[in-house]
């Protein structure tokens, strides 16, 4: 997310650090690189201008140049005003109300929208919400088929399409009313291109289901045209919010800074991903920490506590403690990381990762699928008991998952290294601890060079 925006910002303020003292001319220097960053980012121009002055404005007044750490200060200005134009804070999506609240998604073709109502109504029903999927797109034949699939994977009813958007809809509303539904969620027809018929369509539907939101689907790899797609909705039909799609792969990032300034509207949530788990409330604090490569350790804990099994965790953590963690328990502590998403997402996460990055460590997710499989083909007795892996015993297992000896020698040595650390953190010995601790799951993961 912002790869390259985000990297071409640091290295400005890396320069601004450089500099003993801080003089007027090395931030005119700093805003006019940041100014082509964004642009290049395709950030809308005005955005970029309006985002500038004020920045400029503050970062010229004693706030910096008379300030003791000026770089740190420029920083945290550059920050406070990137997330005033993503919008300041997170925006929820309403739901309050006589239930059920009515949420109707509207986009055009290709944007994800079928797929999103689905992530949207299993991101509620964690939240313990009773949810209803209707599909009401008679053009697109795949479109019912898909929905329905989907909410049987996520455990959520799909109302069967019938007649037209309307008819569908009038009663699937009065279902949920009788079924005491919190939500009803209406994944609305699309098109190729913005045209009347689509918005008289969407029109005559918010007009009968009067939902409580109505929400944009937007690809955001699309950048300026999802700005403008935005714009054309919302004085057509009428949106109260928009969800970006496929930020996971957007290399520029220019929709997301460019959508609350343009659009007025706010962007509530992000899809980070192609699971139906991989869609996140929008923190525009939180993005601005990403782009300035801060991290975002608040959305890696909210995921944490949203996707690990708590009581699984416990447990973990208790045979830690008591010095009994097996490679059966290390298996079952790397299928909670795997819930967690691409081990790339997750890392990028942490303040430095970036970095790290970009001097050429190399994250390999498929690493976890060849531990499981090491694991997996090891006796019970094996791993409950490694020490008894002998030579003959690795190069069996090393042929029975499809890897080398190497790989398996590297996992026990891991397991054992572990071991060693959780006795050291037993003792008191806290300090370095996790920094070596990180430095093993980097070998693990991946390489430099």
């Amino acid at each position: 997310m912002f790869d390259r925006m985000s990297g071409k910002v640091r290295d400005v303020i890396k320069r601004l650090k450089g500099h003993g003292v801080i003089k007027e001319s090395n931030i005119q220097e700093a805003l006019r690189d940041i100014k082509m960053a964004l642009l290049e980012a395709d950030v809308n121009y005005k955005v970029v201008k309006g985002f500038l002055e004020s920045v400029k404005e503050r970062a010229l007044g004693k706030e910096v140049l008379d300030s003791l750490t000026p770089a740190q200060q420029f920083i945290k200005i550059v920050r406070e005003e990137l997330t005033k134009v993503m919008g300041e804070r997170c925006e929820d999506i309403r739901i309050d109300g006589v239930p059920p609240s009515t949420i109707m998604l509207v986009g055009l073709q290709g944007s994800g929208k079928t797929t999103t109502a689905a992530k949207l109504a299993g991101y509620f029903k964690r939240k313990g919400k009773k949810v209803l999927l209707v599909p009401a797109d008679p053009y697109r034949p795949a479109a019912a088929l898909q929905l329905e699939r989907l909410g049987k994977r996520l455990g959520i009813e799909v109302f069967p399409q019938e007649g037209s958007p309307v008819d569908t809809c009038e009663r699937a509303l009065e279902y949920g009313r009788k079924g005491l539904f919190d939500i009803v969620m209406v994944d609305t027809a699309g098109r190729l291109h913005i045209d009347d018929s689509l918005m008289d369509e969407l029109r005559t539907l918010k007009g009968t289901i009067r939902p409580r939101e109505t929400l944009l689907v937007a690809d955001a790899m699309t950048g300026q045209d999802a700005v403008k797609i935005a714009k054309g909705f919302d004085e057509a039909v009428g949106i109260d919010g928009i969800i970006l799609t496929k930020m996971d792969g957007d290399a520029r990032g220019g929709a997301a800074l460019s959508m609350r300034m343009v659009t007025g509207r706010p962007i509530k949530f992000i899809g980070v991903g192609e699971r139906l788990e991989d869609l996140e409330p929008f923190h525009p604090d939180r993005v601005a920490g990403r782009i300035l490569g801060m991290g975002d350790v608040l959305t890696l804990i909210d995921r944490t506590l949203e996707r690990v099994d708590r009581e699984k965790a416990r447990q973990l953590a208790e045979r830690f403690e008591k010095d009994t963690f097996t490679l059966e328990d290390f298996k079952a502590h790397l299928g909670q990381i795997k819930k967690m998403g691409p081990l790339e997402g997750l890392l990028n996460m942490l303040p430095g990762f970036e970095e790290l990055k970009r001097k050429g460590l190399k994250v390999d997710d498929k690493v976890l699928v060849r531990t499981e499989a090491i694991i997996n083909s090891m006796t019970k007795e094996e791993r409950r008991n490694p020490s008894i892996i002998n030579g003959s015993r690795r190069r069996r297992i090393a042929r029975g998952s499809g890897t080398t000896v190497q790989e398996v020698n590297r996992l026990l040595k891991q397991y054992q290294q572990m071991r060693k650390m959780m006795k050291k953190i037993k003792k008191g010995g806290m300090r370095g601890i996790l920094s070596r601790g990180f430095s093993g799951l980097m070998d693990q993961m991946g390489r430099i060079g």
